[in-house]
């Protein structure tokens, strides 16, 4: 048996560092915002009132404070105390009465979660799991925590995002433009250097296999541009609207869906 993956340290200390500015950074961003209202539209059609929710790579708590406004509980983990922290304090601000639990815990020590009974599902929103090296760990993890059935939702960057290409392109990057190409890259945050890796739905679909089946894909920002152009998208909002209603026609087509800033994968756990 292989020894069990480890969190990368630099990328702990690369979000515990954007902890405090995350959420002016990206949530309350128009991007941020445009590219997280898809997957909050699929996550309620997924998961119910009543439903106990695991959340992988929670960050701030964004989407764990929805699901808990929509009466699901949510136990949120995540492997930077500074996100959880900042979590924390708008759960204490907020006041809510369902029961959301924020727990210090990077992804590959998923095993050491000790659930009375399994949850009724889990997800993962916005990246996290593009810098965990062993996928295929998380998926044997993850099935024993969650009863046939249960759907896993996890939002990845893609592999190939036109409208990042296109925009390194203009601006003369052209390392930057295909970055994410070759399946993996160095991303630098601060001072700090995280691996990430981009792997294809195809890949997905066997590093899940045979625990959970894949049952569709969403394309998330196949239009709306990544985070970085906010900048700018901010001077042509009438475009940024053009944009979201684009992505809504084209998000679930074939090809498209695999071509945006990332794509929210719904896998459902088999019978073991």
């Amino acid at each position: 048996m292989s020894p069990a993956a480890t969190a990368q340290p630099q990328a702990i200390q690369a979000f515990d560092q954007l902890a405090e500015g995350y959420d002016d950074l990206f949530t309350k961003s128009l991007i941020g915002r445009a590219q997280r209202t898809v997957v909050w539209n699929v996550l309620t059609q997924i998961f119910q009132s009543g439903d106990h929710v695991l959340e992988l790579n929670c960050g701030t708590g964004e989407d764990a404070l929805f699901l808990a406004r929509n009466g699901i509980s949510v136990f949120a983990c995540d492997a930077s105390e500074r996100m959880i922290q900042v979590a924390s304090q708008r759960l204490s601000v907020e006041g809510l009465d369902t029961s959301v639990q924020f727990s210090l815990l990077p992804t590959e020590h998923l095993s050491e979660i000790e659930c009375p009974t399994m949850f009724d599902g889990a997800f993962s929103n916005f990246s996290g799991l593009n810098c965990v090296v062993n996928l295929r760990q998380t998926a044997g993890d993850l099935a024993n925590l969650l009863p046939a059935g249960a759907p896993l939702l996890i939002c990845l960057s893609t592999r190939f995002c036109i409208s990042e290409i296109v925009w390194f392109l203009v601006h003369g990057e052209f390392r930057k433009a295909f970055r994410r190409c070759f399946g993996h890259a160095t991303a630098t945050v601060g001072q700090f250097t995280v691996d990430v890796y981009y792997p294809t739905v195809r890949q997905l679909r066997e590093l899940f296999s045979p625990c959970f089946t894949l049952q569709s894909v969403t394309g998330i920002g196949v239009t709306v541009p990544p985070s970085y152009v906010e900048s700018w998208i901010c001077k042509h909002p009438r475009l940024l609207g053009f944009l979201r209603a684009t992505d809504a026609i084209v998000a679930t087509r074939p090809w498209f869906r695999v071509l945006g800033d990332h794509m929210l994968l719904r896998f459902e756990r088999v019978q073991a």
